[in-house]
This record gives structure tokens, C-alpha cells and sequence, in this order.
């Protein structure tokens, strides 16, 4: 148990795409996990900073785009962020004060194009990677470019043992943003780096994600900390599209949540929680992705690289 850290996911939402009120939430949510749970790693939902603009539709049409949904992309892009950017440099400031990791979905904007990202913030180095979402799903390509191979970080970090502080934990930390986690090239690429903190920051909140992410932890040997978006109207702008515009309510949910943290071996550790607003933590101990190794090891000796090889273009 040594070779022991704490993590976290926080399940919460953006705040009515408001950029000041959204940091304010992910400052109090952090500084909750690590004085309430000594939290040393802090999971944020995909999109928790920009938002996930569920229902909208931009007025898009095969063949033709309309003034309206221009007018929505414009609000959008700007609740978005660069970077770096001073709300990136928040962001760092309180994983400084804290002394937590953060793994942060986020909408980023370059130039004119935005992107669902993941960023990794030090609590020592600041801002040390980030991950584009490789494919947006369905409509989400409307508003969000491809990311290509050049953001496909593993990041080594030492932690402080949580059960012997004297002693440090070698870890290693990926991220993929909600349906990449469906694209099995992608998981074999992270795997063959050695993940063994595997983040999945989503919006989906059906309950077959759990079952994905009991799969992926299984298949992967890792730790699967995936943190999904609660939301219900009142979180969004009062104007934001919703499922029924006939029946609108500031209760009625938009995203369901699900948030879990799964073990090596597939075994839940904590949730899925259906809050609107919640932290589940739990003790991550790096000998299980050993233990689990001994058996399986996808990209090892459970392999056949004389049959199947994996080639990643990871140039930008």
C-alpha cells in the first residue's frame, strides 16, 4: 500500500457558459477535495471549462447555414479559452495553492477554430501537456476541429506516498475525452506508453459508459477515473435550446452524470454517482496495475506483434 495516491472526480457543470463563475466553481471543488479527502489528483468533466452546449444545433443544414447559428457559434467561441490564457493561469495558481494535479476538460480557442482538450496542470510546473480530442462525434463537428497526433501525452509524475509520505509514487497520466474512449487504436497507443492513470473526462451519462469504462480499466490494467457533467437547465443561458422548448424547467436534467473511478482488475472503487454536484475519491494503489499485468498485458506478453502492429503519427 505504499506506493499509494489519492484521487478525485469531481462531478459538477460549467456555470451558464460563464467563465468567471466556472473558475470560481473548479477553486471551491478542488480546495473541497483536498481539505475534506487530501485529494492529490482532481478529475474535471470534458468541456467543464467553455461548456457542452447539449441540444444546440448551431441551425445547421446539409447544404446551407443560417445568421442564427452563427450568432450561437459567436457566443460560444467567446465562453471559450486560449491557450496559455490568464484563466489557464488560474487554473495553475490554485493547483499551486493546493498542491493538486488537475486534469481539466476544456474548450479551447486558436484563432478561429475551437477544440475540445484535455490539459495536465503541475502543481509545481503549471500547465505540462494537453490533449485535443482526437474525432468530435456527430454534431459535435460542427463546432470543434480535429486534434491530431502531436497531443497524445503520458505524463510521468511523482506523487508523495498518501499512506507512507517519506516515500515517492512514480505514476504515469493519460486522458481521453469521452467516445475516443470507443476508438480501440487510441487505448492501445496510451497503453503501449504505460498509462496507468487513464482519465475520461465525458458528457455521456448513459448507464452503459460504466460498463466501457469496467471494460477499458480490465483490458488496460489501469485506473479509470472518468468525471461526466451534471446538468439541468439552470445551469445553461435561459435562451439555451433544451429537449422539450414546451415544457421548460430549471430542474429538468440535460446531462445525467455517471462519474466512477474503476480498479485494474474492472472493480468499481467509487460510484457512479447520479448528483447534481459530488466528489468521489478513492485510494490508488500503483502495485494493482502490476498485479493486474501479471495475466494481461495487451500490449506485452498478452500480444501478437508478429500478427498486428500499431503505427502512430504523432507529428502535427
Amino acid at each position: 500500500m505504499a506506493n499509494t495516491i489519492r484521487a478525485s472526480v469531481i462531478q459538477s457543470c460549467t456555470a451558464r457558459f460563464n467563465l468567471s463563475e466556472t473558475l470560481d466553481k473548479f477553486e471551491n471543488l478542488t480546495r473541497l477535495a483536498k481539505e475534506r479527502d487530501g485529494s492529490q489528483l482532481v478529475v474535471f468533466p470534458e468541456g467543464f471549462i467553455g461548456g457542452y452546449p447539449k441540444w444546440s444545433t448551431f441551425s445547421c443544414f446539409v447544404g446551407e447555414r443560417i445568421s442564427e447559428g452563427r450568432d450561437e457559434f459567436v457566443k460560444y467561441y467567446n465562453a471559450a479559452v486560449e491557450i496559455p490564457s490568464p484563466a489557464i493561469d488560474r487554473i495553475a495558481e490554485v493547483s499551486k495553492a493546493t498542491g493538486v494535479f488537475v486534469v481539466m476538460g476544456v474548450i479551447e480557442r486558436d484563432v478561429g477554430t475551437l477544440y475540445c482538450t484535455a490539459i495536465f496542470v503541475d502543481p509545481v510546473e503549471g500547465l505540462v501537456a494537453k490533449h485535443r480530442k482526437l474525432l468530435p462525434t456527430a454534431c459535435e463537428r460542427f463546432i470543434w476541429g480535429q486534434g491530431d497526433g502531436s497531443t497524445l501525452p503520458v505524463i510521468a509524475k511523482k506523487f508523495q506516498s498518501f499512506v507512507e509520505p517519506t516515500r515517492t509514487v512514480e505514476t504515469k497520466i493519460s486522458a481521453t475525452i469521452c467516445w475516443e474512449n470507443f476508438m480501440p487504436l487510441l487505448r492501445t497507443y496510451y497503453y503501449s506508453l504505460g498509462t496507468q492513470i487513464y482519465c475520461a473526462p465525458t458528457v455521456d451519462s448513459r448507464e452503459s459508459w460504466e460498463s466501457s469504462m469496467r471494460h477499458i480499466a480490465f483490458e488496460g490494467r489501469c485506473f479509470v477515473l472518468s468525471a461526466c457533467q451534471f446538468a439541468t437547465e439552470k445551469d445553461y443561458p435561459p435562451d439555451h435550446p433544451v429537449a422539450d422548448a414546451s415544457n421548460r424547467n430549471p430542474d429538468n436534467v440535460m446531462i445525467n452524470g455517471g462519474s466512477l473511478i474503476v480498479s485494474p482488475l474492472g472493480k468499481v472503487l467509487a460510484g457512479p454517482t447520479r448528483k447534481p454536484e459530488d466528489i468521489l475519491t478513492a485510494d490508488l494503489d500503483l502495485d494493482d496495475v502490476v498485479r493486474g499485468k501479471f495475466d494481461l498485458d495487451t500490449v506485452g506478453h498478452y500480444s501478437r506483434p508478429d500478427v498486428f502492429q500499431l503505427k502512430a503519427n504523432i507529428s502535427p
